[in-house]
């Protein structure tokens, strides 16, 4: 057999054989994927670039549950995964959410083909069975009362190993999911899923503010051009539309006439004033605030008490023997000889 007939082959097995693996899909996820394809449609002008993205997620046993998502780079011919970047996104999100480990990866495409099984080989260093997400944006479902996993265009698959004429290769099976989400998770995607209908009313006056002027702006460079192409002799010259635009710049207020532009100016040199007047009070203010606090520290400082001399000698005072310093008749006592003459 050679190397195009095994090519050829189906990299998927019939439907027959069936995947024992318990699938669980989170919306943040679905989210992402949708997200990653829009941008990049926008960014390349492409209906179908190449999408490529790693699976967040938790594994116990056969059952998996896929919680979040973030982009892969490849390199520069575009079928070989840049490993850096994905080995240092995986450890950022590992410190962040230390639970979530590499399940698998997603990309856009109509069914797996041998350029997924390539892929695939280089997602083995990091997880045994890497699960592979595809999303069909093509794929058109018919409507179902399920609408967890049957009406959305995802299909999941689980790798596997296939022997056929003593020769082993890598398939996928496809494997079934369910759609699981919170009460947290529900809530933020219908929020994300209503967009701005939401928005207060703040948001709706700006929104019809700015259609209103983008309208105006719109009819404005109508009319410049039609009135450039009249004079340039490109367009016929129609004397309704001439008067009609000639009456409405005439109803427009004239910034330039001499007394528009005087009663402009009265009107901002007495804002001017205004705004100096008020300066001036808040700083008389200051100042009167600044002038009391000083006259409250300078009466504290004059009544503050001094010691007189009369004071400071009367301090000395130890018993009768030091009433020898005053005059008087106490002036001439001296022990008790001196006590002897008042007896």
């Amino acid at each position: 057999m050679s190397a195009m007939d095994t090519d050829e082959l189906p990299v998927v097995l019939p439907s027959s054989t069936t995947s024992g693996l318990s699938l669980s899909l989170h919306p943040l996820p679905i989210l992402n994927i949708s997200e990653h394809l829009t941008r990049l449609k926008l960014q390349t002008k492409s209906n179908s670039p190449f999408v490529l993205g790693a699976l967040l997620g938790t594994q116990n046993g056969r059952q998996v549950e896929i919680v979040n998502s973030f982009e892969l780079a490849v390199e520069n011919d575009g079928k070989t995964v840049h490993q850096g970047f994905l080995v240092d996104r995986k450890e950022q999100y590992k410190q962040v959410f230390p639970s979530l480990e590499f399940i698998g990866w997603y990309t856009v495409a109509a069914k797996p083909t041998s350029f997924h099984i390539a892929l695939h080989e280089q997602f083995t260093a990091y997880s045994s069975t890497p699960l592979l997400l595809i999303l069909q944006p093509s794929t058109i479902y018919a409507s179902s009362s399920d609408t967890t996993a049957q009406s959305l265009p995802l299909k999941a698959y689980e790798p596997t190993i296939e022997i056929r004429e003593r020769k082993s290769r890598s398939v996928f099976i496809e494997a079934p999911f369910t759609v699981e989400t919170g009460e947290a998770e529900r809530i933020a995607v219908d929020w994300t899923a209503k967009g701005g209908e939401g928005g207060t009313s703040l948001q709706s006056h700006l929104q019809s503010q700015r259609a209103a002027i983008k309208m105006l702006h719109d009819r404005i460079i109508v009319l410049v051009k039609y009135v450039t192409d009249v004079i340039a002799g490109q367009a016929v010259k129609d004397h309704a539309t001439l008067r009609s635009l000639s009456a409405l710049i005439a109803s427009l207020p004239a910034s330039d006439n001499k007394e528009f532009r005087e009663e402009f100016e009265i009107e901002y040199e007495d804002v001017q004033l205004t705004a100096y007047l008020a300066t001036l009070t808040k700083s008389t203010h200051i100042l009167n605030e600044l002038v009391d606090k000083h006259v409250v520290m300078t009466a504290v400082k004059e009544e503050r008490p001094v010691a007189s001399p009369r004071r400071r000698g009367m301090g000395g005072m130890g018993g009768f023997g030091g009433l020898g310093g005053m005059g008087g008749p106490f002036g001439s006592m001296r022990g008790g000889a001196d006590w002897d003459r008042f007896r």
